[in-house]
């Protein structure tokens, strides 16, 4: 037997964790000097209020949290004589791995005869979703540790997720641009084109001016890479802009004779304090990233 783990930097909500059987490890965010636990100090998300806290002029920050957390996390299923799967966000992207690789190692003492499996999505927010979504379903049907894994290792690297923010100072603040960049951007109405590499890091590959530009070049890259779109699930994901999410959608549906698959999620509050309020972006199955 084992139980499924993620956490909420991919997205899920607590509904749809209990629908697939996840257990839910919380990345905490501070705004205006507290400490918020996701779906551990609330049940349900209340975007609206978060994003237009930041609107007003918050600028919240994360942080990472520690082994004996994700001990406690875990320590309940392994006493159960359960293993552990987790599928978590990009371990590139956080120092938090480093507690999570020390209290890996502290468990295999503590319980020599259970195993804690890892899965990178080399992702954050709706890729890693997409992928999460897909372990839940094969752990549904029954799929072992083993085969979820080799399907991982095969599939990991062609879930691609593309995006732009609307406002620059949030990622300013956070280090994925510069201030100067960051500043002269929101002047101008550039918006970067951002998308995770293959080592599952934001890398801004290029600039448009103004939303529309912006949304049309994240169609173009749909277009370039899809690979089989009316078989798998693509994910819009937005930051309290359900008509930019929208607008990009209903234009791939045009094109694509309204045969996607298209689902609509909200970033979560963790990763949306590094992008900011009207970000949008897509994942979806890709020939590469």
């Amino acid at each position: 037997m084992y139980t499924l783990f993620t956490d909420t930097d991919t997205d899920i909500t607590l509904v749809e964790a209990k629908k697939y059987g996840y257990k839910l490890i919380s990345m905490p965010y501070i705004v205006n000097d507290e400490e918020i636990k996701p779906y551990e100090d609330f049940e349900e998300f209340d975007y609206k209020t978060f994003y237009d806290t930041l609107r007003k002029g918050a600028l919240p920050t994360t942080c990472a949290i520690n082994s004996e957390k994700y001990k406690e996390y875990f320590k309940e299923e392994l006493s159960k004589g359960n293993d552990v799967l987790y599928v978590h966000f990009s371990k590139a992207m956080s120092g938090t791995f480093n507690a999570l690789n020390i209290a890996i190692e502290e468990l295999k003492e503590e319980y020599p005869e259970r195993t804690i499996y890892t899965i990178d999505t080399k992702g954050i927010t709706i890729l890693s979703l997409n992928i999460v979504k897909e372990i839940g379903e094969m752990y549904l049907s029954g799929a072992s540790v083993e085969e979820i894994l080799k399907w991982a290792e095969i599939n990991v690297d062609h879930y691609a997720t593309y995006f732009f923010a609307d406002n620059l100072k949030f990622f300013g603040r956070s280090g994925r641009v510069s201030n100067v960049t960051a500043k002269m951007g929101n002047l101008i109405g550039i918006k970067p084109i951002i998308y995770m590499n293959d080592e599952g890091m934001m890398t801004n590959i290029g600039k448009e001016r103004g939303r529309t530009s912006a949304t049309n070049k994240l169609i173009e890259h749909f277009d370039e890479l899809v690979c089989d779109p009316f078989n798998h699930r693509i994910i819009i994901g937005h930051t309290d802009a359900l008509h930019l999410a929208e607008k990009l959608g209903n234009l791939l549906q045009e094109k694509y004779d309204n045969k996607l698959n298209i689902e609509y999620v909200v970033v979560n509050p963790t990763a949306g304090s590094h992008c900011g309020p009207d970000t949008v972006g897509i994942s979806f199955y890709a020939k590469h990233k």
